[in-house]
């Protein structure tokens, strides 16, 4: 039976969510159930596999990880509301281009939700409320199961972007949820955005599980 389990970890650094969606994969590969896990990290830049040292101009006191997934520099930080999706796509008929259209179509759904209007660019993933990058995206697949996710900003402190080129875009800047809006609960956003993400993927999975028994 196919599942969707939420997990909200709360806030917790980098490297231990990075290495328990690690160990997680070995339990979910080949199998029928993926993991959507909410969690918000200590101030921190990861570097994706590809990622260039030019992109990182004064990091000054937070530290550089490097990550494997997929991607250039970013920053992530208390206020931030990050998704990891950790999916077998076999099970759920996914490719990469399904799942990054379903993190930036999840995330342009709850901004709408707020009255924030955005969108999905195809030269640059990710989600831009006009030309501010709002979320970013990154992924990896590892045994068929994917992980890593979406970053959106929320209610966060933005100036540790200007110490990079985010995602690897000289001048690219960054806006958050509360930017443009009044009142925002972080507790809210990341509810919604796990629940319209497990409601997407459910019903395409659903779809084309039916597609093929036709």
């Amino acid at each position: 039976m196919t599942e969707v389990i939420i997990v909200d970890r709360g806030v917790e650094s980098y490297q231990q969510t990075h290495q328990a969606m690690k160990d997680q994969i070995a339990v979910l590969k080949g199998g029928v159930r993926a993991e959507l896990w909410c969690v918000q990290h200590s101030p921190v830049f990861t570097q994706g596999q590809a990622g260039k040292a030019e992109h990182v101009l004064n990091p000054g006191d937070i530290p550089i990880v490097q990550s494997d997934r997929g991607g250039q520099v970013t920053y992530h930080g208390p206020g931030q509301v990050i998704l990891y999706t950790l999916v077998p796509m076999r099970h759920f008929s996914l490719n990469v281009r399904d799942l990054v259209s379903l993190l930036e179509n999840t995330v342009i759904k709850v901004l709408a939700s707020y009255g924030v209007s955005s969108q999905a660019r195809s030269d640059a993933p990710g989600v831009y409320v006009g030309d501010r990058k709002i979320a970013s995206l990154g992924l990896r697949i590892r045994h068929g199961v994917s992980y890593h996710g979406v970053a959106l900003n929320v209610s966060m402190d933005l100036e540790p972007f200007s110490r990079i080129n985010p995602c690897g875009y000289q001048g690219l800047e960054v806006t958050q949820l509360s930017d443009c809006i009044a009142t925002v609960a972080i507790d809210q956003v990341c509810d919604q955005l796990s629940q319209q993400f497990r409601q997407q993927l459910l019903n395409l999975a659903s779809h084309r599980m039916a597609s093929k028994a036709e």
